[in-house]
């Protein structure tokens, strides 16, 4: 798969080639990709709108490649892509024209929730006559049910794969990386956070040791002092 499409898309496109061509990007309709002398992905995109007249005559289709483009597909999207012609007709290629197809049919507006599972699943059984319709509707020819090719009554086309299996897909295309973000949902405010308050520490006084006792000479001089203090007291 081109490294430029989306996840989203690339899903989806896998799912359809799977479904259109398993045998890849080489594939013409009918698997008569034996019977041209070089591979589609070797041939230009110009060579093969050339070739697909006699294509769509002598095997019943145009169809090409691994999204089984028709003539007049190719046509639209080389002059709607300003494309030249000269471009190889190989898998990356292929891809990115494919994408573009998806991208005509509505997958950004289905990836935005623009448009619903049923809207989008009808506008791919439009460009591909293998895909379902997800519910009754007017198709090309005749009214058609659910289940049922857009093309039923063609005597040609017919659905390969159920409503069933294409929903399941549309629903991993809608949750893909590249799908929008779903609205942010309100948060509830939780619940406050308290935080013990740490205990204040208060320093312990430090005690002032007593006055020492005086000893030796000291306590003599003072004995001394006393003495003739007393004298003086008595005169």
């Amino acid at each position: 798969m081109d490294a430029s499409v989306p996840t989203g898309a690339a899903l989806l496109l896998d799912f359809i080639g799977r479904t259109e061509a398993p045998h890849g990007y080489d594939t013409v309709y009918g698997n008569n990709q034996r019977k041209l002398k070089q591979p589609l992905t070797s041939m230009t995109l110009g060579a093969i709108v050339d070739a697909q007249k006699a294509w769509s005559k002598n095997f019943g289709s145009s169809a090409s490649g691994r999204y089984q483009f028709m003539r007049a597909t190719l046509q639209g999207l080389a002059k709607e892509l300003n494309l030249s012609g000269a471009q190889v007709f190989n898998g990356d290629f292929q891809d990115r024209l494919a994408f573009h197809l998806l991208k005509r049919r509505g997958y950004q507006e289905y990836m935005a929730g623009k448009i619903t599972a049923i809207e989008f699943g009808r506008r791919l059984a439009q460009e591909w006559a293998s895909f379902p319709v997800l519910a009754d509707c007017q198709g090309a020819h005749r009214s058609i049910k659910r289940g049922q090719s857009f093309y039923a009554g063609d005597g040609l086309n017919k659905s390969l794969i159920t409503p069933e299996q294409v929903e399941a897909v549309l629903l991993k295309v809608r949750k893909a990386p590249d799908a929008p973000q779903k609205p942010a949902e309100s948060v509830q405010p939780s619940e406050p956070v308290v935080v013990a308050p740490k205990p204040e520490v208060v320093s312990a006084p430090v005690p002032v040791p007593p006055a020492a006792a005086p000893s030796g000479i000291g306590a003599f001089i003072k004995a001394v002092l006393s003495f003739f203090a007393s004298l003086l007291k008595r005169k």
